[in-house]
Protein backbone atom coordinates (compact mmCIF):
# COMPACT_ATOMS: atom_id res chain seq x y z
CA UNK A 1 0.00 0.00 0.00
CA UNK A 2 1.33 3.25 -1.04
CA UNK A 3 2.03 5.77 2.20
CA UNK A 4 -0.85 7.88 0.56
CA UNK A 5 -3.31 5.28 1.06
CA UNK A 6 -2.22 3.89 4.32
CA UNK A 7 -2.28 7.61 5.77
CA UNK A 8 -5.96 8.68 4.24
CA UNK A 9 -6.71 5.13 6.30
CA UNK A 10 -5.06 6.46 9.16
CA UNK A 11 -6.67 9.52 8.80
CA UNK A 12 -10.43 8.38 8.74
CA UNK A 13 -9.43 5.98 11.51
CA UNK A 14 -7.80 9.14 13.69
CA UNK A 15 -11.23 11.36 12.79
CA UNK A 16 -13.55 8.32 14.26
CA UNK A 17 -11.29 8.17 17.75
CA UNK A 18 -11.35 12.31 17.81
CA UNK A 19 -15.54 12.05 17.07
CA UNK A 20 -16.05 9.13 19.64
CA UNK A 21 -13.50 10.28 22.78
CA UNK A 22 -15.84 13.55 22.48
CA UNK A 23 -18.93 12.59 22.11
CA UNK A 24 -17.93 10.31 25.23
CA UNK A 25 -16.62 12.87 27.42
CA UNK A 26 -19.45 14.90 26.85
CA UNK A 27 -21.68 12.36 27.71
CA UNK A 28 -19.46 11.72 30.77
CA UNK A 29 -19.35 15.69 31.78
CA UNK A 30 -23.74 15.27 31.60
CA UNK A 31 -24.41 12.34 32.73
CA UNK A 32 -24.57 10.29 35.74
CA UNK A 33 -24.02 6.56 35.59
CA UNK A 34 -27.17 5.25 33.94
CA UNK A 35 -29.32 8.67 33.91
CA UNK A 36 -31.11 8.70 30.96
CA UNK A 37 -32.61 11.85 28.48
CA UNK A 38 -35.13 11.20 25.83
CA UNK A 39 -34.28 12.34 22.33
CA UNK A 40 -36.91 10.45 20.34
CA UNK A 41 -39.52 9.43 22.71
CA UNK A 42 -40.21 5.67 22.92
CA UNK A 43 -37.64 5.42 20.66
CA UNK A 44 -34.33 7.18 21.44
CA UNK A 45 -32.78 8.16 24.46
CA UNK A 46 -29.17 9.18 25.73
CA UNK A 47 -28.35 6.83 28.55
CA UNK A 48 -24.77 6.44 30.00
CA UNK A 49 -23.77 3.10 30.58
CA UNK A 50 -20.45 1.31 31.23
CA UNK A 51 -19.53 -1.71 29.43
CA UNK A 52 -16.58 -4.09 31.40
CA UNK A 53 -17.36 -6.65 28.54
CA UNK A 54 -16.70 -6.88 24.90
CA UNK A 55 -18.88 -5.95 22.14
CA UNK A 56 -23.00 -5.91 22.52
CA UNK A 57 -22.27 -6.14 26.40
CA UNK A 58 -20.47 -9.89 26.35
CA UNK A 59 -19.03 -10.47 29.38
CA UNK A 60 -20.08 -7.58 30.77
CA UNK A 61 -20.04 -8.16 34.78
CA UNK A 62 -18.86 -11.13 34.15
CA UNK A 63 -15.72 -10.72 36.17
CA UNK A 64 -13.58 -13.14 34.89
CA UNK A 65 -9.75 -13.03 36.39
CA UNK A 66 -7.80 -10.76 34.49
CA UNK A 67 -10.82 -9.60 32.27
CA UNK A 68 -9.45 -6.21 31.62
CA UNK A 69 -5.85 -7.29 30.54
CA UNK A 70 -7.49 -10.19 28.14
CA UNK A 71 -10.16 -7.73 26.54
CA UNK A 72 -7.41 -5.12 25.98
CA UNK A 73 -4.63 -7.91 24.27
CA UNK A 74 -7.50 -9.44 22.22
CA UNK A 75 -8.49 -5.59 20.62
CA UNK A 76 -4.85 -4.83 20.55
CA UNK A 77 -4.36 -7.95 18.56
CA UNK A 78 -7.43 -7.25 16.85
CA UNK A 79 -6.54 -3.70 16.13
CA UNK A 80 -3.40 -4.52 14.66
CA UNK A 81 -4.54 -7.58 12.34
CA UNK A 82 -6.93 -5.42 10.87
CA UNK A 83 -5.04 -2.72 10.08
CA UNK A 84 -2.23 -4.87 8.40
CA UNK A 85 -5.06 -6.22 6.71
CA UNK A 86 -6.68 -3.28 5.46
CA UNK A 87 -2.64 -2.12 4.59
CA UNK A 88 -2.09 -4.70 2.13
CA UNK A 89 -5.60 -4.98 0.25
CA UNK A 90 -5.25 -3.83 -3.06
CA UNK A 91 -6.51 -0.47 -4.77
CA UNK A 92 -9.30 -1.94 -6.21
CA UNK A 93 -11.08 -2.66 -3.20
CA UNK A 94 -11.84 0.86 -2.24
CA UNK A 95 -15.31 0.34 -0.13
CA UNK A 96 -13.35 -2.23 2.30
CA UNK A 97 -10.59 -0.57 2.54
CA UNK A 98 -12.75 2.44 3.60
CA UNK A 99 -15.09 0.36 5.52
CA UNK A 100 -11.84 -0.88 7.62
CA UNK A 101 -10.46 2.51 8.14
CA UNK A 102 -14.12 3.01 10.11
CA UNK A 103 -13.37 -0.30 11.97
CA UNK A 104 -10.22 0.39 12.74
CA UNK A 105 -10.72 3.74 14.05
CA UNK A 106 -13.88 2.29 16.17
CA UNK A 107 -11.46 -0.43 17.83
CA UNK A 108 -9.29 1.94 18.21
CA UNK A 109 -11.97 4.07 20.17
CA UNK A 110 -13.22 1.61 22.39
CA UNK A 111 -9.50 0.47 23.19
CA UNK A 112 -8.31 4.15 24.40
CA UNK A 113 -11.59 3.81 27.04
CA UNK A 114 -10.67 0.34 28.12
CA UNK A 115 -6.98 1.74 28.70
CA UNK A 116 -7.88 4.84 30.35
CA UNK A 117 -10.57 3.81 32.19
CA UNK A 118 -11.63 -0.20 32.53
CA UNK A 119 -14.47 0.09 30.68
CA UNK A 120 -16.55 1.79 27.34
CA UNK A 121 -18.97 4.44 27.80
CA UNK A 122 -21.98 3.75 25.90
CA UNK A 123 -24.58 5.83 25.65
CA UNK A 124 -26.88 5.35 22.63
CA UNK A 125 -29.81 3.80 23.86
CA UNK A 126 -32.52 2.65 20.88
CA UNK A 127 -35.46 0.70 21.87
CA UNK A 128 -39.31 0.46 20.43
CA UNK A 129 -41.87 -1.11 22.26
CA UNK A 130 -40.61 -4.45 24.28
CA UNK A 131 -37.55 -4.47 22.01
CA UNK A 132 -34.29 -2.69 23.31
CA UNK A 133 -31.31 -2.90 21.13
CA UNK A 134 -27.86 -2.82 23.45
CA UNK A 135 -26.43 0.53 24.04
CA UNK A 136 -23.44 1.55 22.16
CA UNK A 137 -21.54 4.76 20.93
CA UNK A 138 -19.95 6.51 17.89
CA UNK A 139 -17.26 3.38 17.92
CA UNK A 140 -19.41 0.25 17.74
CA UNK A 141 -21.24 2.58 15.24
CA UNK A 142 -18.23 3.20 12.91
CA UNK A 143 -17.09 -0.80 13.00
CA UNK A 144 -20.59 -1.62 12.21
CA UNK A 145 -20.64 1.00 9.20
CA UNK A 146 -17.26 -0.17 8.40
CA UNK A 147 -18.26 -4.15 8.37
CA UNK A 148 -21.11 -3.58 6.21
CA UNK A 149 -18.78 -1.79 3.59
CA UNK A 150 -16.53 -4.62 3.89
CA UNK A 151 -18.91 -6.73 3.07
CA UNK A 152 -20.80 -5.41 0.14
CA UNK A 153 -16.72 -5.25 -1.55
CA UNK A 154 -16.98 -9.19 -0.83
CA UNK A 155 -19.51 -9.39 -2.96
CA UNK A 156 -18.38 -7.58 -5.45
CA UNK A 157 -19.96 -3.81 -4.94
CA UNK A 158 -18.16 -0.89 -5.52
CA UNK A 159 -15.11 -2.66 -7.09
CA UNK A 160 -13.37 -0.84 -10.26
CA UNK A 161 -12.36 -2.87 -13.23
CA UNK A 162 -8.49 -2.87 -13.52
CA UNK A 163 -6.80 -4.54 -16.50
CA UNK A 164 -9.44 -6.80 -17.17
CA UNK A 165 -9.70 -7.63 -13.43
CA UNK A 166 -12.22 -7.08 -10.79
Amino acid sequence: MSVKRLSSLLGVAAMVVVADQITKLLVQQRLDLYQSVPVIPNFFNLTRVHNTGAAFGMLDGAGLPYQSVVLTTVRLAALAGLTWFAATLPHTHRLARGGLALVVGGAAGNLVDGLLLGHVVDFLDFYWRGWHFWSFNVADAAITVGMALVILDQIGIGQHRVSGTV
